[in-house]
């Protein structure tokens, strides 16, 4: 273990009276600084030990092992600003202009003006009452999982690096409206995507546990060796981390979508050569799982694009529901910013003309060129509203009731910016209008990495940790 090096001198003199009483006198002095380690993630730090952070020094208030997001003041819970070191001790600004944006039954959406600081403002504490409901990173924040028809105080304080908080804000008041008498059936949880064999995955129980969520869309599975079905293509479907997983989130109340296809890899589809096989490859998932939703995310040349392997999907979803009549049904594809392209159409199209009993047509509205990521959505949703008004003669609510989102949190392959805040716009959008899945790609990615570009184990944006999963975990 790093240990701390703290120096300091004293120099005395001794010195005998006359009258034989011994006086110590001490010279002056100063005490060097204390250089503390650097904080870092995944080490193992025990309750006292002190660190060193964007210039301030911090003590640790229990021991804990970090993790990238855990940095000493996002987390009040594990870091105190440390005593007698770092010379930055004035706080930011008291935030401005509370405000409540907009409620529904279960969520109250706020907003403030930004305070500032001499150094840097890090993060603001969002008080309901007297207790802290998170750090946010912007100058925005739901607050999810309220009860219909209760007033809700809430108050932010401002914070920086060092430490430092500000005085509360003015209070703001804000009442949830009714509550339906009951929930909506056709709406399913948002269930983020959570993908064991890529990006660091994080164990669900503990990211549901900090978040509220109680679904997530397992990714992927893929075709291992002809027409048989295995996570990745290559992970058993069960007795591996993927099953482990699941186990997990059904122990604590949670349910599971899974996800068939995605851009890449061996598919079913392809590989399955008749409707038949592929619902019978299906059918040993929904056995070995027993998942609420099979999502069947259709994607690249070699399924979107390929209309043959099209209609044997189709085809085989179709069986797949026959067997498993309260098995939710649930298609994902591409968009462009302003509705579903070509190919996207024509799936539509030829799931009404088969037949296919689909519950939830979900776009992809990401890596589509766009630059207002919450407008974007908003169009290429409208879009694929009036595609399935066009197809099946639904009216706006019909059409809005089979709808989902499933977004990519942070940095894009494209580098479109969704920032937690833009997510928070999509899903009371999304509420809005009666839409009934959300999702985004992927709980791997819901930490932070400001700056990091885009890579498959954070955003590569500031936000704090598990930010875009509490956010979706509200609808």
């Amino acid at each position: 273990m790093r240990i701390r090096r703290l120096s300091a001198a004293l120099l005395t003199s001794l010195a005998l009276t006359a009258s034989g009483l011994a006086t110590v006198t001490p010279a002056a002095y100063g005490a060097a600084s204390a250089a503390y380690p650097a904080w870092a993630a995944w080490t193992s730090y025990t309750a006292g030990t002190r660190v060193t952070h964007n210039g301030a020094d911090y003590e640790a208030v229990q021991s804990h092992t970090s993790q990238p997001g855990w940095e000493p003041p996002n987390v009040p819970a594990l870091w105190k600003a440390a005593t007698g070191g770092g010379s930055d001790t004035q706080a930011p600004s008291v935030p401005g202009n509370l405000r409540s944006t907009g409620v529904t039954s279960t969520s109250v959406s706020l907003a403030w003006n930004a305070s500032t600081d001499n150094v840097g403002v890090s993060g603001y504490d969002v008080y309901r009452g007297g207790t802290l409901v998170t750090t946010a990173t912007g100058t925005s924040f739901t607050d999810t999982g309220r009860t219909p028809n209760t007033a809700y105080t809430y108050t932010v304080r401002a914070r920086d690096a060092a430490g430092n908080v500000s005085a509360a804000s003015g209070a703001v008041t804000a009442t949830t409206s009714d509550g339906p008498g009951q929930p909506d059936p056709a709406r399913m949880p948002g269930a983020p995507y959570l993908y064991m064999g890529w990006g660091s995955p994080p164990n669900p129980g503990t990211v549901m546990d900090a978040t509220g969520v109680k679904s997530f869309t397992m990714a992927f599975i893929l075709a291992g060796g002809g027409c048989n079905p295995a996570w990745d293509g290559n992970r058993p479907l069960t007795g591996g981390a993927d099953a482990q997983a699941i186990s997990t989130i059904k122990a604590k109340g949670g349910s599971v979508q899974i996800s068939f296809g995605g851009w890449s890899g061996n598919k079913l589809g392809p590989n399955c050569a008749t409707p038949a096989a592929f619902a019978g490859a299906v059918q040993q998932v929904v056995n070995a799982v027993g998942p609420a939703v099979v999502d069947f995310d259709i994607e690249n040349t070699d399924e979107f694009e390929n209309y043959t392997v099209q209609d044997r999907i189709l085809n085989g979803l179709k069986i797949v529901k026959q067997n498993n009549p309260n098995l939710k049904i649930v298609v994902t594809f591409g968009t462009t910013r302003t509705g579903p392209n070509a190919h996207g159409i024509r799936l539509i199209n030829q799931a009404r003309a088969l037949g296919v009993p689909i519950d939830n047509f979900t776009i992809m509205p990401f890596d589509f060129g766009g630059s207002n990521m919450y407008q974007d959505t908003v169009n290429a949703s409208e879009g694929l509203k009036t595609a399935l008004k066009n197809a099946y003669g639904w009216t706006d609510a019909q059409a809005y009731a089979h709808m989902g989102i499933s977004g990519m949190n942070g940095l894009s392959d494209q580098q479109e910016l969704t920032s937690p805040a833009t997510w928070t716009q999509i899903r009371d959008w999304a509420l809005s209008k009666g839409l009934t899945r959300l999702a985004y790609w992927a709980v791997n990615r819901d930490r932070p990495c400001p700056g990091g570009g885009v890579t498959a184990h954070c955003s590569g944006i500031a936000q704090t940790e598990w930010e875009f999963t509490r956010t979706t975990a509200g609808f």
